[in-house]
This record gives C-alpha cells, structure tokens and sequence, in this order.
C-alpha cells in the first residue's frame, strides 16, 4: 500500500492511496471469511461455505469485491494516516477512484486535520496562586481558635463589630404569602458568620441593643422574604491570656513558643499543598487563553463534548442513576449540562492546541527513546506488551497521537517550570516553595 498527503485548505488534507492487488487478495479472503460466517447456503454450515459456493450466492466475484472494499477501506485510511503522520480530527470523506472491478485499488480521503498554531507571549505569563507563605496575621487568628474554646462572654454598651455575639429575636415573613410567619427567640448569631441572610453581616455593624433591624432577603431561589431582627443583647468574646501556662494546659504544646512554630509549620504545609493543587490547572488556563477562541475548530470540540458525554453516562451507569435523576439531583436542565459540558470541552481543546504549539516553537517534540519509555509505561499500566501496544497504534492510525501527548507532557513540564507565579497582591512566590514536599499531617 502507498500513501501521499496533499495540503489543502482550511486546515484540510487529502490522502491519496494505492492497494497493489495481493493486498486486496487478502482483503477479499477475509471478506469470504466474514460472510461465510453470516450467510446460510442450503446444504452447508455456516462459516463451511466454499468461497467458489459463497461467489456464486452472491452473484459473482464483483459482489465479493466490493464487500471486500467496503469493509477494507477503514483499515487502508487507519494505515495511510499512520503512514503519513498526519492528526486527523474528523471523520473522513472517501472516494474510491479506481480498482473497484479489478486491479489496483485506489482511493482518495479527505479530512480535516488538526492546525498547527502559533503562540506568543507564553515567556511573559504571570499566574497567580493562592500564597505558600503564612502571615502573622494567619497565625494568630489560629491560635485565637485555641482560645476561643476557653472564651467567656461578657455584656458590652456598645455598637456591634465583627465577632460579638447577638442575642436577637427573628421573625422572617414570605412576601406576597399568607403563610404565617416563622419566629425564633433568643436566638444567638455571632456576627460575621453569614448564617441568617445575605446582608446582615454588613447591615448589623454599628447598631445596638434594642434596636431593631428589618432587610428583605431571598432564602431560596425565587422566594423573598422580610426578615425584622430585634436586638437584645450584644456580647463580646473575652479571650484567656496566651501564656505558657495556659497552652500547656489546654493544647498539644508546652510552651506558646512551640505552639507558635508548630502552627507555622502546619500552616505552611497546608498552604503549599493548596498552592500545588491549583498550579498545574492555573498555569495550563494561562497558556490556553494565548489561544484565540475563533481558532479552535468546531470538530475538535464536538468530538471532545462527545467524549464527555459517554464518560459521564459509564460513570451514571456503574453507579446505576439515569440521566434524568442526575439532572433532577444536580438542578440542571439538558440545555444547561450540555453548554457546561462544550464550554469545558472548549478550554480543554485551547489547552492541547496551546501545549502543542508551545511543545513546537519550544522544540520540545519528543524522541525516539521518550516515546519508547511512554509507550512501556502505558503498555505496562494497561497490562499489555509494549509491542502490541505499538502495533495496535500503528494499525488504528494514532501513532501520531501518541507522541503528541508524549511531547504535551513534556511541554507541561516545561510551562510549570518557567512561568512565574505570584500571589494574589501580583507579589512573586519563590519556585522553590513549590518544590516542597507537603508534611504527612497536612
């Protein structure tokens, strides 16, 4: 079989393709084979036909033949593709030019391929993470933690700030109903925890007791209610002194001294772990946004929200919940989960072109020996030989594949190690507190 590529336009290709006749030979002895399989003739068992008999119940060998093409055709296009190294990223169209009585076998495909994009600015890129550092400010509010569980209240004469508990009477009544309205007394809120409504916390501040406070607020989604809060009486939280004393005797820590260093240490870990959590994710959404969104071809995304589709419904089958209970549990309309499904299918294909692009301009492509060991990893995870793998990606024509996610991987690396990471205040974190390996205990 030969294989050529012909660019065409707008991101298309044409693969022109050559079957010599032994090729076709044993393409037509397996087309035999396959309806002997399938066909009953009067006085045999299926799959015992002769082919002479099989012929001739099928109304001469061009019947065979063209069974034969049929069922051949995807094999050659899989092969020509490998052969050709081109990424194919739709279903092709195919024409059969010659060969389809006797001879060579000729066809042509043509089919759309994923571009090859250009990126700039990738050197420049600036992602923020949420910081690895821990404040003063962090540490105390922590050990405050420790010793509000030793607080006692105190009555104050004074406008109310952030922390101080309230004891309040509550009345919230649905406008528009006629439902009786619900009441609470004595009821204790600590102020800032945003437990009753939106809008309290802020609205709260500054008043006293006895005095009343009334807001309109929506408790659940196309419901509003008044909420009338009378205010009785305000108290504040009187911490115990932080001594050693008292750390030994009510924390895991002898000394406030260690009890400090501890919690940094904790804290830290704990912060690191969340800023490695989001630094992949954050740094590869800065590389996608490179990518203009009229770029990304609308049949890279169909086949990623494809994709998505049946991973969701394998996932809704083995944990036996249909589509229509996941929509009900997850309030969400079909219309609404397959815009959320293409939008994600979106950001994640402006991932690969930009990863791609970057592995190209980058010279990142990877060699020989890196998509040996990928291939030996893979075959390995799969629990099948390297060479059946290889052939297997080979035949099925995503050998190209392969070695694009190896050089994707490669282009990650890269992107984490080169990017510069700030904080949320733009302030940069220093890479080798990225680097750190989190404590068990975080």
């Amino acid at each position: 079989m030969r294989a050529t590529a012909t660019s065409l336009e707008n991101n298309r290709v044409k693969l022109s393709v050559e079957v010599d006749e032994d090729e076709m030979s044993t393409a037509i002895d397996r087309a035999a084979k396959s309806l002997a399989s399938q066909i009953s003739v009067k006085g045999f068992r299926k799959g015992k036909v002769p082919k002479s008999v099989l012929i001739a119940h099928l109304g001469g060998p061009a019947a065979l033949r063209s069974e034969a093409i049929r069922e051949s055709v995807p094999d050659f296009y899989a092969k020509a593709v490998a052969d050709t190294a081109i990424d194919p990223i739709a279903d092709p169209s195919i024409t059969v030019t010659a060969g389809e009585e006797e001879g060579t076998l000729a066809f042509e495909a043509e089919v759309e391929v994923r571009p090859e994009l250009e990126i700039s600015g990738y050197g420049d890129l600036r992602v923020t993470l949420p910081s690895p550092q821990v404040t003063d400010v962090e540490v105390d509010a922590q050990i405050d933690r420790f010793r509000e569980t030793d607080a006692t209240l105190s009555d104050v004469d004074r406008p109310i700030v952030t922390g101080d508990l309230v004891t309040m009477d509550v009345t919230v009544s649905e406008v528009g109903s006629d439902a009786d309205p619900l009441s609470m007394s004595d009821y204790m809120y600590t102020v800032g925890s945003g437990t009753i409504i939106e809008g309290v916390d802020e609205l709260i501040l500054g008043l006293r007791a006895g005095e009343d406070l009334v807001l309109n607020g929506s408790p659940a989604a196309g419901h509003t209610a008044t909420y009338q809060l009378r205010l009785k009486k305000v108290q504040e939280r009187i911490l115990p002194e932080l001594t050693d004393a008292w750390v030994e005797e009510s924390t895991e820590w002898a000394t406030v001294t260690e009890m400090r260093d501890q919690l940094i240490e904790q804290m830290r870990s704990m912060k690191v772990t969340e800023a490695q959590f989001v630094q992949r994710d954050a740094s590869l959404v800065a590389l996608s946004e490179l990518i203009a969104e009229d770029l990304v071809p609308e049949a890279l995304v169909n086949s990623e929200v494809n994709e998505r589709l049946h991973d969701l419904g394998h996932r809704l089958d083995n944990q036996k919940m249909s589509l229509e209970t996941f929509l009900q549990v997850t309030n969400q309309t079909p219309d609404a989960l397959l815009e959320s499904l293409r939008s994600d299918a979106r950001r994640a294909v402006r991932v690969d072109l930009a990863l791609r692009a970057l592995a190209r301009v980058e010279g990142l492509q990877p060699s020989d020996e890196d998509i040996e060991e990928e291939l030996a990893r893979t075959a390995e995870s799969l629990g099948v030989g390297a060479d059946v793998l290889r052939q297997n990606l080979h035949d099925t024509g995503r050998s190209v594949a392969f070695a694009a996610e190896v050089a994707k991987m490669k282009a990650s690396r890269w992107l984490l190690d080169n990017v510069t990471y700030v904080d949320s205040m733009g302030v940069a974190i220093d890479r080798e507190m990225l680097r750190a390996e989190p404590l068990a205990d975080a």
